[in-house]
């Protein structure tokens, strides 16, 4: 399985967004947060096409994630996240006496996964051990 290390970057999306709209529980909301786009050519090393499934591994957490390919390349071994319950599981909780974690930044790895993507209430439970009715 080929692993690759790269730059994790968090943030805001109109995807993001909308699918907020929607409801957290809610499948658009899912498929609009439980994404990690990847430079093309990272997709080429990979070994893999736009909508296979990733494990993003950091110091913090791991999770699998839908493949989409970056639209904002070339930026190579860089991957974004949006917001959302499936970033906060890859970022550290410190917050340096500012009050915000980091969302920039973050060393991660990337590897191709079997594994499918796990719906919210699964995955506030394994990596929160909450359910999604004290968390959401």
């Amino acid at each position: 399985m080929t692993k690759l290390k790269v730059t994790l970057l968090t943030g805001r999306t109109i995807n993001q967004g909308t699918g907020k709209e929607h409801g957290k529980l809610s499948k658009k909301y899912m498929e609009s947060v439980a994404i990690c786009q990847i430079d093309p050519e990272d997709l080429k090393k990979l070994g893999i096409r736009e909508g296979k499934n990733v494990r993003v591994t950091t110091a913090f957490g791991s999770v699998v994630l839908k493949a989409v390919k970056s639209l904002r390349a070339p930026h190579p071994h860089v991957i974004f996240v949006p917001y959302g319950p499936w970033a906060n599981a890859l970022i550290g909780s410190e917050t340096s006496g500012v009050g915000m974690p980091t969302f920039k930044g973050i060393p991660a790895e990337v590897e191709t996964s079997q594994e499918r993507i796990v719906a919210l209430p699964e995955l506030l439970k394994q990596q929160f051990g909450r359910s999604e009715k004290t968390c959401v």
